[in-house]
């Protein structure tokens, strides 16, 4: 009797640890292709636009063409302010003919001198990051996971604005 308790509570853990495979191959299958069929500002996070302000530039537009194709988004964009453990963070974004140019921290966390050493740590590595990668789509900055956290949601928020 118990050597066929052990051999059932043994087939059962193979069997969980197989369906757990399968779903997590699954799952990295559908994001490798949901991020190389949807563009990075679509895919979402947990920012919402919802406070952003879009004060865009005063560029001159594009000649239309004969292929009705969206124009590219231009201008300066204000991510909303996203309040963390630490304090406020907020976010502004430029963007000229549908590249990120640059990216200005309007506001970090600023609960205590130790926040704000790891602010103005974490602000120009994200900031070089985010450049580089051309989304909010970036890794979270080591000892600053609030920072990071606040800067990518806003940062998405502007984006959001944008239509980017």
């Amino acid at each position: 009797m118990r050597f066929r308790a052990i051999t059932l509570a043994a087939l059962a853990s193979v069997s969980v640890v197989g369906v757990g495979w399968q779903l997590g191959a699954q799952l990295t299958a559908s994001q490798q292709t949901l991020a190389t069929s949807v563009p990075a500002a679509a895919m979402g996070t947990a920012a919402t636009a919802t406070g952003a302000a879009a004060t865009p530039s005063a560029a001159p537009s594009a000649a239309p063409t004969a292929a009705a194709a969206p124009a590219a988004p231009s201008g300066t964009f204000d991510g909303s302010v996203v309040h963390t453990r630490f304090g406020p963070v907020q976010v502004s974004v430029t963007i000229a003919n549908g590249t990120i140019t640059e990216v200005t921290a309007l506001q970090l966390t600023n609960d205590g001198g130790r926040s704000v050493m790891i602010s103005n740590q974490a602000a120009p590595i994200l900031r070089s990051e985010v450049l580089a990668a051309q989304s909010a789509q970036v890794q979270n900055v080591s000892g600053a996971t609030y920072t990071t956290g606040g800067y990518l949601t806003s940062l998405q928020a502007a984006l959001d604005a944008a239509q980017f």
